[in-house]
């Protein structure tokens, strides 16, 4: 079957070798120039991906609005619809919060859902083709949801359907992207190199709330469509240049192991001359097995996936997957309220302003990433990392509700800060963390178990994903409801707090009280071994 084709080389990359410049390279500027075209497709890629979600945030300031100071069309009789006719219908009553954020879940519970299905599949099939497969199917849901502008659709089951069907094929991104990434990158500096890698989730939300911003008020369908032509582009793009696996074009595999791995002890043969030569005791052969055949089934184990349940068991899974669950709530929460939460709380702000003003969030959440990244390569201390985020992002939320309003300048540094700060474990936990527990020695080099182990984190994640909006939208239609659902968050970053307490203490022993290693036998240098935590 063409999808199990793991060392398929796209035609694109074929072609490309054909040039002489290219076919040309060193070993080491080959591998240089796939890893830069792996992290560049695959960054476009979940950029789109992000781009594509992002419209539903902004067009709900003008699926549900307040008409009052709206002039009508001469010819419309808006007697007793004064403040709602100009909201579109199904979402023009009281309870339109309310339906604006099962919206949202739809979306979001097919997202979670699908990420443990894809995830799984993922890791089975060739990456390229699964990703382009998705993007494609993403941007023609995304353009359904859009036609519904021109063809007058009013439909909450159309709508729905839409958006649950957009949400399962969504969730073949992330997978897809971290286990394409994970195969070329091994663990030395991880942390930053994904770090960086992240931002495109915050690149892709303000490329969305730029685009949906600018239609929103005259052709909300553009908003949609635009975005989905783009990532339906993206998805041929990356079927023709995309190489997910460095074994398809002849490059090294990557040392996904926390120890860098060491020789294996050489055996000295003494010759009758006196000379003497070693052998690696590896290749020495019995019952006539071949170096060949040895490094066959050595390939055969790497590829083996894994089972759903032996990656829940690889310590510090369930862990970090729950604490994504709470910190993807608080940043969907933002990521689909913000824009109209900035309009709710502005008299001057329109839909388009709110939608700009919203990007400083995901702009905050770059620089954010990048930090937590660099942080924990440095002290090799993921979860204290994303405790300490999650320690800062309390009071951060609670500075925003009180002083936001104060002036344009405080609310936008406020803005940028809270971006900053909640975006950090986010970042971590869904990259370096995910890769790291992906390749984890338990898994004995199981290098396909990646996108099981990415897709149990993301899905996780994502099911809070889902229930952060619908609290939101539920919360927001009370009296003072945005400040209820601003403690919601609170609570919800401190949850993620106390999810990570074990997996602290388990690094403080190991940075602070680890024992230095003896000599062993063969005398090799274990002193300069050092172990990633």
């Amino acid at each position: 079957m063409i999808l199990e084709q793991v060392y398929d080389v796209p035609i694109g990359v074929r072609l490309l070798e054909k040039v002489s410049c290219l076919r040309n390279l060193s070993d080491l500027w080959k591998l240089r120039w796939h890893k830069f075209n792996v992290l560049l497709l695959t960054f476009l890629s979940y950029a789109s991906y992000h781009m594509a979600r992002k419209p539903t945030s902004v067009v709900k300031s003008v699926l549900h609005q307040n008409c009052t100071n709206v002039a009508a069309p001469p010819d419309l009789n808006i007697t007793g619809i004064e403040d709602s006719w100009c909201s579109w219908s199904p979402f023009d009553g009281d309870d339109a919060d309310t339906l604006l954020g099962a919206l949202d879940s739809a979306f979001l519970f097919s997202y979670a859902f699908g990420m443990y299905l894809m995830g799984s599949l993922g890791e089975r099939v060739n990456v390229r083709y699964f990703l382009s497969i998705g993007m494609m199917l993403s941007g023609l849901f995304g353009f359904l949801f859009g036609l519904a502008y021109w063809t007058d659709i009013h439909s909450l089951a159309y709508f729905i359907i839409v958006q649950v069907l957009a949400g399962l094929f969504q969730s073949t991104g992330w997978p897809g992207c971290v286990a394409a990434v994970g195969n070329w990158f091994g663990k030395s500096k991880r942390g930053l190199i994904m770090g960086i890698w992240r931002s495109h989730h915050s690149i892709g939300n303000i490329a969305g709330s730029l685009i949906a911003g600018a239609f929103v008020e005259y052709s909300w369908g553009l908003s949609f469509a635009v975005p989905a032509v783009i990532i339906f582009s993206l998805g041929l793009l990356l079927f023709v240049f995309l190489v997910p696996d460095p074994r398809a074009v002849g490059c090294p595999v990557p040392n996904h192991s926390a120890e860098p791995k060491l020789s294996p002890p050489k055996i000295v043969v003494q010759e009758a001359g006196g000379d003497s030569s070693s052998l690696d005791s590896t290749s020495i052969k019995s019952d006539g097995q071949s170096d060949k055949s040895i490094h066959k089934n050595s390939d055969a184990d790497d590829d083996k996936a894994i089972s759903f349940w032996r990656a829940v068991r690889i310590p510090g899974v369930i862990e970090y997957s729950f604490s994504l669950f709470f910190t993807k709530l608080i940043n969907y929460t933002f990521l689909y309220w913000l824009p109209k939460y900035l309009k709710d709380s502005s008299e001057t702000l329109g839909s388009q302003d709110a939608a700009e003003l919203s990007t400083l969030f995901d702009i905050g959440g770059i620089f954010g990433g990048i930090l937590a990244g660099l942080l924990s390569d440095l002290t090799g201390m993921s979860a204290f990392t994303c405790a300490a985020y999650f320690i800062l992002t309390i009071p951060s939320l609670f500075l925003y509700r009180e002083f936001g309003d104060v002036s344009a300048g405080l609310n936008t540094f406020l803005l940028f800060l809270v971006g900053f700060l909640a975006n950090g474990p986010y970042a971590l936990i869904t990259t370096a963390v995910s890769a790291d527990l992906g390749t984890h020695p338990e898994l004995k080099g199981s290098t396909r178990a990646l996108a099981t182990v990415t897709a149990i984190i993301d899905g996780t994640g994502s099911i809070g994903a889902a229930v952060g909006p619908l609290i939101a939208g539920a919360l927001s239609s009370l009296e003072n409801g945005w400040d209820y659902v601003f403690y919601a968050l609170m609570v919800a970053s401190a949850m993620g707090l106390l999810l990570l307490t074990r997996l602290m203490i388990n690094e403080a022993k190991a940075k602070f009280g680890k024992k230095k290693p003896p000599q062993n036998e063969h005398n090799l240098s274990t002193n300069s071994i050092k172990s990633e935590h």
